[in-house]
């Protein structure tokens, strides 16, 4: 039987949610081994003027504990 853990984890990018996404999860395996999943529990962006300058996750990251 496996356990698993479950973090959340805020991340932004200049480029996409998606990037910012795959930016938690790249820092997060640095540290954290067997990553099952990943969840984006919300979205956000900042604006300046008429264009988003950055846009930012916050996401759950769900890995198997040894």
């Amino acid at each position: 039987m496996a356990v698993l853990k479950v973090i959340e984890l805020l991340a932004n990018s200049p480029e996409s949610w998606e990037d910012a996404t795959q930016k938690a999860v790249k820092q997060a395996s640095k540290t954290l081994k067997n990553i099952k999943s990943v969840y984006v529990q919300d979205q956000s962006a900042m604006v300046s003027g008429d264009k988003i300058t950055d846009y930012r996750v916050n996401v759950k990251i769900t890995f198997e504990v040894e």
